[in-house]
Formats: C-alpha cells, sequence, structure tokens
C-alpha cells in the first residue's frame, strides 16, 4: 500500500487515427441472446498518441505535465514506513540529456518542521484518463532500501496534499479509488519487478499481483507496457506479459478502473537501506499514453431493415442488423467524448446480436458503430 489515498479525421471503423510528431522513440464481450452467437472479446486499437513526456530540456521538470507532492501526510511521515522527504528541489527531479531523473539521496533535510536523513520525488500527472495503453521506457535505481514506483491512482482519491485533491476531485479513500502499480521494484530483490492491483477486495499485501526477474534493470533501459481495457488490465516489460488483471465479477469492490486514473513515479526509501548508500536515480526516457477513439461519428441506419431496443438500455442492448452478416461484425461503443468504453467481434451468421455486460457503464449518451458486409453503421442509445 502506498497511498491512503486523452487534426486528422477517419471514417469510423476503416480508417483509425495514427500517433504523430518529434518523438525520441517509437515504441468482446460475448452475446448469445439470439442463441447462436459466439465472439471473443475484441482486441483494442491503441494508437492515437494523447499524451505524452519525452523529458526534453535541461533542469526542472515540466510543471504543466507534473505536480511535486511534498506535504507529509500525517504530518511527520510517510505510509509504509518510508523515511525520506519528498521535496520539489531539482536535486531530487529533473532533466537532463532527454531523460527524467528522480533521484533518491542521503542528506540531512528539514521541512515542515521535520528533520529526515533521506530525500527524494514524488510526482502526480496533471493528466488523468480512463482505457489506454501506457508506454515507459525506464532504468531503475539500484541499492537495498529503494523502492521506485510508476503507478496509478483513482483522481478521485482523498489524499491530503495530492494534485487532483488539490483541485477539488478527491470523493473517495483509499483503496475504494483503486490503484494500478505498474511497476514496483525492492533493491532487496534486485532485478525482480511486480506490477500489482489493490481494490476494495484485496489491498496492501494484494493477492492480485504478478512479477518477473529480468536482468539488468537498474544497469539498462528497458520498456514498461500496461494496457488497460474495460475488460482487464495487462502488465508487460520488453513485450514479455507478467500478470493479467481481469476480475470474473466487476463490481466497485473489485474494478474501481471505469474512471480517470492519474500517474504517480516516485522513489521511496525505506528503513532497510544500506548505511553505504548515498544516492541513485530512477531514469525515464519517456512516457506515453495510446487510446483508441474515433473522432467522428459517421454512418447510417436504415430504419426500416434495422433496429435497436431498449432506449433507454441498461444492461443489455439488442441490435437487428438487418441483413446476414457475409463475415465478422466489429463492433465498438464510445462515449460522449469520443472514448472507446466497449469493443466486440461477432463471427457467425445472425442478424440479431445482444451487447450485454453494460451495467457498469455510468448513465448518459453513447454512440455505437459496426461494420456490416462492408458498411459502416452508426447510432445513438441513452443508458440509464
Amino acid at each position: 500500500m502506498k497511498a491512503i489515498f486523452l487534426t486528422t479525421q477517419f471514417c469510423f471503423l476503416l480508417f483509425l487515427m495514427l500517433s504523430s510528431g518529434n518523438l525520441k522513440s517509437q515504441e468482446t464481450d460475448k452475446t448469445t441472446k439470439y442463441s447462436t452467437t459466439n465472439s471473443a472479446e475484441a482486441a483494442y486499437d491503441f494508437n492515437k498518441l494523447v499524451w505524452a513526456d519525452e523529458f526534453d530540456g535541461k533542469g526542472p521538470i515540466d510543471a504543466s505535465k507534473w505536480f511535486h507532492q511534498t506535504k507529509l501526510p500525517n504530518g511527520t511521515s510517510w505510509y509504509n514506513s518510508e523515511i525520506q522527504h519528498y521535496t520539489n528541489r531539482v536535486e531530487n527531479s529533473f532533466l537532463d540529456s532527454g531523460y527524467l531523473h528522480i533521484v533518491a539521496k542521503k542528506e540531512t533535510f528539514t521541512d515542515q518542521g521535520v528533520t529526515k536523513q533521506y530525500t527524494s520525488a514524488r510526482l502526480n500527472s496533471k493528466f488523468a484518463f480512463t482505457y489506454g495503453k501506457v508506454v515507459i521506457r525506464a532504468k531503475l535505481p539500484f541499492g537495498p532500501g529503494t523502492w521506485p514506483a510508476m503507478w496509478t491512482l483513482g483522481k478521485n482519491v482523498k489524499e491530503n496534499g495530492g494534485y487532483w485533491f488539490t483541485q477539488g476531485f478527491g470523493t473517495v479513500g483509499w483503496p475504494a479509488c483503486g490503484e494500478i502499480d505498474m511497476m514496483e521494484h525492492w533493491g532487496t530483490q534486485q532485478n525482480y519487478i511486480s506490477s500489482a492491483m489493490h481494490t476494495p477486495s484485496s489491498y496492501g499485501n494484494t493477492i492480485n499481483k504478478g512479477g518477473r526477474t529480468i536482468p539488468g534493470v537498474s544497469t539498462g533501459f528497458h520498456i514498461y507496457t500496461m494496457e488497460w481495457t474495460s475488460e482487464k488490465i495487462i502488465f508487460s516489460v520488453d513485450n514479455i506479459v507478467h500478470y493479467t488483471y481481469k476480475p470474473a465479477v466487476k463490481d466497485d469492490r473489485t474494478w474501481p478502473f471505469d474512471k480517470d486514473q492519474y500517474f504517480l513515479l516516485n522513489v521511496a526509501v525505506l528503513s532497510s537501506i544500506s548505511p553505504n548508500f548515498t544516492e541513485s536515480p530512477l531514469i525515464l526516457d519517456y512516457i506515453k499514453v495510446y487510446q483508441d477513439s474515433t473522432a467522428t461519428h459517421s454512418g447510417s441506419v436504415d430504419s426500416g431493415k434495422t433496429g435497436y431496443f431498449p432506449n433507454p438500455f441498461n444492461n443489455e442492448l439488442n441490435i437487428h442488423l438487418g441483413e446476414t452478416p457475409q463475415k465478422t461484425v466489429d463492433l465498438r461503443i464510445y462515449d460522449i467524448s469520443s472514448r472507446l468504453v466497449k469493443a466486440y467481434d461477432f463471427d457467425d451468421n445472425n442478424e440479431k446480436i445482444t451487447l450485454n455486460n453494460l451495467g457498469n457503464l455510468p448513465g448518459g449518451t453513447y454512440f455505437i458503430h459496426y461494420n456490416l458486409n462492408n458498411k459502416p453503421y452508426s447510432f445513438k442509445a441513452l443508458k440509464r
């Protein structure tokens, strides 16, 4: 437990937006209402770059993207028996030669009336998102007692001193906000990296975790990736998956991950720190977030042949396609901000399909798009 506390238009589902820019490095639900529908969970096309930091420049971090979290939560210390001060000084976090350095240091430092013997930095992103692919290229610090992490918390967390709390978004405590540990590393377990989930159903020493040993995580750069959809969260390093979180039952206790999360980057210092430790950095080359969204809602519905019900819908939505599919029907649901929230592939020859497991979508307007026999269709439906 670390906290107690997203122009080129494209035709829907035929052409997808490809991200571009001067970057240093590039890197289904099943429905059976009408008996024979047999679909696998659809793949998401996380190909649109929606947010990134290349850490170009020299000196202080980009204050338009990052916030220094320095306030001691209980007035004297941080959680988990961490013994450092987090500061906003360039000595602990800075840009140099296209990299972000977050440096844990051994030094006597007094802040908020408390003197500690170690300093480091804890950054909050001023960007939050729901669903997407996160790619981070990083080199980890070295030494027993160091605890670097690249992780997220729900934007709605009540955490005094956190960026989003200062912006008025704090409504729930931890772990109700949800926590995604994309990468954690303990110097006492050199080269073993871990990913974990913290939810009301399991937190702290959570059962929802996985990892693997990767030689050289502190001597070379590796690519850490997280893919977050409405169904599951997949963690990998250098394109090798080491953990997938996909609870059989998704409710408030197991899946508080249908709302915005924000990034935290930090290096904690534990009481097990070696007496010979002086300093060691977490170094990031870049952080990038990709999403699958559409800029337009084009297509047509022939009201004489096609239809859908009920409208408004709650947990399921029935669609009469109007003609027999000649091949797979690729269907996706987008919210009012053009963000993909559900994806389906139907691979049978049935004119009628049912979209189910929609009960966890927030109420509001949604756009349903599908390709049928090389023609795009689109309609709008209201969720209760």
